[in-house]
């Protein structure tokens, strides 16, 4: 970043995407009515870039053009360039990225996309060099090609965009039935066709994590006692800690692998990876108790606490690649660097167990990792070793960090926290959870109860998408599910209710991405395929049938079938690519149990969750009864209320698939019979 010159307009945004840019050549402005005026006043086309500030190929880009005279030259004078940060701007992000996707067949970051004054789109890409290379066009040349049509056939370029426009409105998908149980097994079934027996995962390079079919898989696995799933669930999730995509010296994951084995990963840390990974692993111990998944959800855990937490609250939402301009430079080893902290024969034996050599596994030096180590989980001889090398490793150049607080972001990580806090019986994750959820409560949340998307530096700014709503909503239950305080309840349900009283399309169903009160773009998508994250509708899709679950309420009942129906659409094509939508719909699809648990007693209630953290009940509601809560349970859950509290001792409530048994009192006797209800339950 050339900061010879004077700043552009970027340099007023709190975005730190936005701020590296700021001293670029270009004449930059953010999104916004500025812009799209001067386009409009000076007949200009608007040039759009949309990254990340941890963007690999978004630093490429910026370094080979946007810092480069030529090109600013060329796009100050026939242009009106406009920066997005697609984090800020998931929706400006979305329905770009669907004009990319049908242009191109695919996408990615940067975004590059010309549009009209009116936003609407005639070009689009990803990543161009400054000139033609490989075969790959060059941003100068796109750039004078659209110059030249602007001015001289400018017809042909309203055709492209008025066809590119139509693709993008194609209209929904109707269902012609509802999702069933065959359509659970068929996404089983797809993904256990693209299942890489020997490496795990479910494709070839680039490999991505996509934790939430590893979820999808634990649940399918205990929920149909289906033997594959939980194999395919296992291998992946060994064979991820084993390589290189997760930090084996400072723990978390990487964003994804370049290469089949895990080995060598696009180096950036994103918190929604580290959050779902979290959640996965946690999962995976609570149904099969392999302290290897406990292990790894602690150290990914513990980097997030100890690397990704903000003093002020709330956690930071990406760790960039690059450092010294190097991608990956800050996390690989020499060999002679680990005997120089370590000692010969420590440093030596720690070579010999991490696959660390002279010649290297990457640009010489070395990512550390476990592929070819068969005695891979008995690292307890090493571990006393990690926290000399961590130290080194601090004293390089730092790797940036994005430091703005993301509302949808910080829910996950909320929801994985709760998850394994209770899961792995860490009160400290609970505790980071609850002080994260009131950081959301206190600083991203408007007196009316409307979310912000994001905060940096005391500043909340944008009105919350779907994805905000939804994923509080999830990060609430979690937090229910693991500490049984009412007052997570009655806010999911307070939450899920804004959620659909601003997105919920209640004619054709389904929820959009944005409010009808946002700001008009090209199309007002409503997205449903679970990508890198699930999305938005199919975690709306979660929330509602668990709201319906714990509740028993019509009300809840009506919303989750009415939301199952629209997924529907997108599901029974090729439902692997909507895992999380598979995931709610299990919650429906498959027997459910209720339990009620009355006491008025404090060690009960903490003995109750103890016990419940040991068992693994991807299909149970456990709701806690206490004269405290017991008027706002009722009111809440109404089926309830013939429930009373006992003076002493428990009083259990357990009803499954929709009947009820007599009630009883002995906790062990809630354990039998839980445990018997999940296969794949671990044994206490």
């Amino acid at each position: 970043m050339a900061q010879s010159q004077a700043p552009n307009r970027l340099i007023n945004e709190k975005s730190p995407y936005l701020l590296q840019h700021a001293y670029n050549p270009v004449d930059w402005y953010p999104w916004g009515k500025e812009a799209f005026e001067k386009a409009r006043r000076e007949d200009k086309p608007v040039f759009l870039s949309i990254g990340y500030s941890t963007c690999h190929w978004c630093h490429v880009m910026e370094r080979e053009s946007f810092d480069d005279e030529e090109v600013a030259a060329l796009l100050n004078e026939h242009f009106v360039p406009v920066k997005v940060d697609r984090e800020e701007r998931p929706d400006i992000d979305a329905v770009y990225m669907q004009a990319c996707q049908a242009m191109t067949g695919q996408g990615g970051w940067p975004m590059t996309v010309l549009l009209f004054p009116d936003k609407t789109p005639f070009f689009a890409g990803t990543y161009f060099p400054k000139t033609a290379r490989s075969g790959q066009p060059g941003l100068m040349d796109i750039l004078s090609a659209c110059v030249h049509l602007w001015e001289t056939d400018r017809a042909a370029l309203t055709k492209q965009g008025q066809a590119l426009l139509r693709r993008m409105e194609e209209p929904e998908v109707r269902a012609k039935r509802e999702i069933s149980r065959e359509d659970i097994r068929a996404g089983f079934e797809q993904l256990r066709r693209r299942f890489d027996a020997k490496n795990g995962g479910f494709s070839a390079a680039p490999k991505f994590p996509t934790p939430h079919n590893l979820i999808f898989l634990t649940r399918f696995a205990a929920l149909e006692n289906e033997g594959a799933a939980r194999e395919m669930a296992q291998l992946t999730l060994r064979q991820m800690y084993r390589g290189g995509i997760f930090d084996h010296i400072g723990g978390g994951f990487s964003r994804y692998s370049t290469d089949a084995r895990w080995l060598v990963p696009h180096f950036e840390k994103m918190l929604y990876d580290n959050a779902l990974l979290i959640w996965a692993y946690a999962e995976a111990f609570q149904a099969w108790g392999d302290a290897l998944y406990k292990t790894v959800a602690e150290r990914t855990a513990d980097y997030v606490l100890r690397e990704m937490t903000g003093e002020e609250g709330g956690f930071f939402s990406a760790q960039d690649a690059d450092s010294e301009g190097r991608e990956g430079h800050f996390y690989v080893f020499r060999p002679g660097e680990i005997v120089s902290v370590l000692g010969e024969e420590d440093g030596k034996a720690f070579c010999q167990w991490f696959g660390v050599t002279e010649r290297g596994n990457f640009e010489g030096a070395n990512i550390l990792n476990l592929l070819d180590n068969p005695s891979f989980a008995d690292t307890g001889a090493f571990r006393a070793h990690i926290p000399a090398l961590y130290n080194y490793r601090q004293s390089r150049a730092r790797l940036l960090t994005d430091d703005k607080r993301l509302t949808a972001w910080n829910a996950l990580m909320i929801a994985a926290l709760a998850k394994a806090g209770h899961a792995l019986e860490r009160g400290d994750y609970l505790t980071a959870a609850e002080c994260a959820m009131r950081f959301i409560e206190t600083a991203l949340t408007r007196p009316d109860g409307r979310l912000f998307v994001r905060w940096r530096e005391g500043e909340a700014a944008g009105d919350g998408f779907l994805d905000d709503y939804a994923f509080v909503c999830l990060a609430l239950l979690n937090l229910y599910d693991a500490t049984l305080k009412i007052e997570y309840l009655e806010k999911a349900i307070e939450c899920a209710g804004t959620m659909c009283r601003l997105f919920e399309d209640t004619q054709n169903g389904g929820f959009y991405l944005y409010a009808e009160s946002g700001e008009r773009l090209a199309v007002r998508p409503k997205e449903t395929y679970d990508g890198a994250m699930p999305s938005g509708n199919s975690a709306a899709g979660y929330v509602l049938a668990r709201l319906a679950q714990l509740t028993g309420e019509p009300l809840w009942m009506e919303r989750s079938a009415r939301q199952m129906r629209f997924l529907a659409g997108s599901v029974i094509d090729y439902p692997s690519a909507y895992c999380f939508a598979l995931t709610a719909a299990m919650l429906s699809l498959y027997p459910t149990c209720e339990v009620v648990i009355a006491t008025r007693e404090p060690e009960i209630q903490n003995d109750v969750l103890r016990r419940l953290a040991r068992l693994y009940l991807p299909n149970t509601a456990v709701l806690l009864k206490t004269p405290e809560n017991a008027a706002a349970l009722e009111y809440l859950a109404p089926f309830t209320a013939p429930y009373p509290v006992p003076d002493s001792g428990a009083r259990i409530y357990l009803c499954r698939g929709g009947a009820c048994k007599a009630p009883f009192d002995d906790l062990d006797e809630l354990e039998r019979r839980l445990a018997a209800i999940t296969p794949a339950a671990r044994p206490s």
